[in-house]
């Protein structure tokens, strides 16, 4: 293979990873938003039924949960994000 055409393959090769890089790291972001998003839902039901959680789950800052879900695989914020779901519903069930 003439050197120009593995040179136009390579540089093919890495701008297609840089691609799937982004790719990456825009749905990670995006999944992050809902997070946070949810975080905070789930902090304002806290308040609002007097569940009285409290800890590195229970708080109303974005950012503290947005830097935190882009530090850990998915799986572990999907299982936080349930298991506030959980809480929040055994304390509504106390409620009534």
């Amino acid at each position: 293979m003439p050197r120009s055409t593995a040179t136009v393959l390579r540089s093919l090769v890495l701008a297609g990873g840089v691609v799937l890089a982004f790719a990456a790291t825009a749905k990670a972001q995006s999944n992050c938003q809902w997070y946070g998003s949810t975080a905070l839902k789930q902090q304002q039901q806290n308040e609002k039924g007097r569940c009285g959680f409290s800890g590195p789950d229970w708080h109303s800052d974005l950012a503290k949960h947005l830097t935190w879900c882009g530090s850990v695989p998915p799986q572990v914020w999907q299982q936080s994000a349930q298991r506030r779901d959980q809480m929040l519903a055994q304390c509504a069930a106390k409620a009534r």
